[in-house]
């Protein structure tokens, strides 16, 4: 059986897991090291294979309709939103999930962003590497500060519990809360509004929604604090970026850091480029921790679904 493996830091890499692989009779193969392969490529190297381990590059119909002898496609994370599922159903393709292997990795980035966005260290380095010393505005300390998660998950309760252990005040809302989570007295469910409305700072650690909409809206970009705080490690299309881009251009939003963007690389810079905005390269599951726990847990989930073991 053919697999074909995906996920950038493998084929630039490699990663001991696929032996595993190769150990029960695959065939491994891969795209272009270190790249995110495109629609076309993934039409031509998918025909044949029975298997694909993938990252985050789109799979769509017209790559599915290719895949003429793919009987499972395994992720390596927990996000499926790139791929259409409806088409891998109709086909019969199983999608397979490593569920939480990259949820600290995330959660870490995340707890970096809020303390850069609030001690304003991406202007400070950029400005010392430019040869000027330029203290600018003066930052905050998070002790007391708000914390507000739309979405609390598994990445979400991480966050949590890092921001609770640096002595702030989480709120959260989640569609499905789970009510024995209770991490600390500083923590508390509550309702989307109250938690756009009062954080100091806002993570974003929820799937988009089904219909394309963005979780947060132009209208709730307009409840939140002025001189509030994004941070958004979950997908882009999650918020409405004009809307977010107006609010930093009106002084309404402090700051934003992203780590994930509508295409990858992002080819609309306006929001990279901002200088309010920190951005990092979707590296959120990018720790050598995290793709172990991802590459074991994809593996494993491929080789149950394709040969039963």
């Amino acid at each position: 059986m053919k697999v074909l493996v995906t996920p950038r830091s493998v084929t630039r890499s490699g990663h001991a897991s696929l032996d595993k692989l190769r150990a029960a009779g695959c065939e491994v193969v891969f795209c272009k090291p270190g790249q995110q392969p495109d629609e076309s490529e993934l039409c031509a190297l998918l025909p044949g294979c029975a298997g694909y381990l993938a990252g985050v590059e789109p799979v769509t119909a017209r790559v599915l309709d290719a895949a003429v002898d793919l009987r499972a496609i395994s992720r390596n994370g927990t996000g499926v939103d790139n791929i259409d599922l409806a088409a891998a159903a109709a086909r019969g393709i199983a999608v397979l999930r490593a569920d939480g292997a990259n949820a600290r990795g995330v959660a870490e980035l995340t707890l970096a962003h809020l303390l850069a966005l609030a001690r304003g260290l991406a202007p400070a380095d950029s400005a010392l590497k430019r040869g000027a010393w330029e203290r600018g505005s003066a930052g905050m300390e998070i002790e007391g500060r708000t914390l507000g998660l739309i979405g609390c998950g598994r990445v979400g309760r991480l966050v949590a519990r890092m921001a609770l252990g640096c002595d702030m005040r989480v709120v959260a809302f989640d569609a499905f809360p789970d009510a024995g989570f209770q991490p600390g007295a500083g923590f508390r469910f509550t309702g989307y509004d109250e938690v756009v409305s009062t954080a100091d700072f806002l993570s974003l650690h929820c799937p988009p929604n089904a219909d394309g909409t963005p979780v947060l809206t132009a209208a709730a970009v307009e409840l939140m604090k002025p001189g509030a705080l994004l941070i958004n490690t979950a997908r882009y299309d999650v918020f409405d970026p004009a809307a977010v881009l107006a609010a930093l251009d009106s002084d309404r939003l402090a700051g934003v850091a992203l780590d994930a963007f509508d295409t990858e690389p992002p080819t609309d810079q306006r929001l990279v480029q901002h200088p309010k905005v920190l951005s990092t390269p979707h590296i959120g599951g990018y720790t050598r921790e995290s793709i172990d726990r991802a590459m074991i847990g994809a593996v494993e989930n491929l080789l149950e679904a394709l040969v039963g073991v």
